[in-house]
């Protein structure tokens, strides 16, 4: 059985979370989601689990970071081309999404990032398979 990777974000204001993934194609697995987390598919492998404060602060003895205020996270994930990345990146944009940094070409790889509704740091790639 292949390993699962469920990354758990916390999140201010759940539905209106979910309504900016939803926008960028995102789909949520209802099994595993309710009114304090829910678990967005993003492979077949991996999720993002999106928690609230409340719920989240019970998994941990720290303090939930301010993701607005301080880099705690940077999810990067592959799309199929530049024009796909690019397209994310306009579709979380026009969602409430603010933006990161400009495009990077490497060459071998594309990318382009945003932050989501909560600040956390979101960057589709595309790395060339010429390359």
């Amino acid at each position: 059985m292949p390993t699962k990777v469920f990354i758990n974000l916390p999140v201010r204001d759940l539905p209106a979370s979910m309504g900016f993934f939803r926008t960028l194609g995102f789909s949520f697995n209802p099994e595993f989601t309710n009114d304090h987390a829910a678990c967005m598919v993003v492979s077949d492998t991996i999720f993002v689990m999106l928690v609230t404060h409340g719920l989240f602060g019970t998994f941990t003895t720290k303090p939930i970071a301010d993701a607005k205020a301080a880099s705690e996270v940077l999810v990067a994930f592959s799309c199929e081309s530049r024009e796909a990345v690019n397209a994310m990146v306009a579709r979380a944009l026009a969602a409430g999404g603010r933006p990161n940094k400009e495009p990077q070409d490497h060459g071998f790889m594309y990318a382009h990032s945003f932050h989501d509704l909560d600040g956390h740091i979101w960057e589709p790639l595309w790395l060339d398979p010429s390359k």
